[in-house]
């Protein structure tokens, strides 16, 4: 199988020469942790555009983890968004749901702590926005950080993923104004499967990733 993707870092440069229109605009690249930050760093640098980082979790059956039932992203409050096509099949008890969020919301607060350092987001309000993740599966946790950032009312709501289902990506147009996607396979599986360098990130090199953008 010939992969075009190698790395997260590669596929950030090659979703940044699609995106060279937006070089040195009143944009700003939101990444996802912990996988779309090398993705979105490469971006940024390429572009001479800010980088941020908006926090999401997936919330996963509890007999299934890697199922996404549900996503929760950051906010006051945060925002909650159901995968419907699983929640018809299989659906979590409100009990459940309350307590997989807890758990999530919590590791959101873990991670902005972490990667923050008390530093206050990044105005999107009339800007163009470009978020940036390491591939989309079911999309649920692009879902739910798109219908948060549309409450914020950016002038342009761009998606960039390296590699998503196909079925995926068209139904997120609805929810942006562009999707970049560099590759739409078929069969997908899984994300990983997609790169040839699919490492699971850790907290000390998003920080290392950080503050050499920074």
């Amino acid at each position: 199988m010939d992969l075009p993707i190698s790395t997260r870092e590669d596929a950030g440069r090659q979703l940044a020469a699609r995106l060279e229109s937006h070089r040195g605009r009143d944009a700003v690249v939101l990444a996802l942790p912990r996988g779309g930050v090398p993705v979105g760093a490469e971006i940024a640098r390429a572009l001479d555009l800010p980088l941020d980082l908006l926090f999401v979790r997936k919330i996963g059956l509890p007999w299934q983890p890697e199922l996404a039932y549900a996503a929760v992203v950051d906010g006051n409050p945060p925002e909650v968004v159901i995968n419907e096509d699983v929640a018809r099949i299989d659906p979590m008890s409100s009990t459940e749901l309350a307590s997989a969020m807890q758990r999530e919301v919590a590791e959101i607060e873990r991670r902005r702590t972490v990667y923050m350092n008390g530093r206050a987001p990044m105005e999107v309000t009339g800007r163009e926005v470009i978020l940036v993740d390491d591939g989309l599966a079911t999309g649920t946790t692009a879902k739910a950080a798109l219908v948060a950032l549309r409450r914020r009312a950016p002038s342009t709501l761009i998606l960039a993923v390296p590699v998503a289902p196909e079925d995926t990506v068209n139904e997120m147009r609805s929810l942006v104004d562009v999707v970049v996607c560099l590759a739409m396979p078929e069969p997908f599986h899984a994300i990983g499967i997609h790169y040839r360098d699919f490492h699971q990130l850790e907290d000390d090199e998003v920080l290392g990733i950080l503050a050499a953008v920074a």
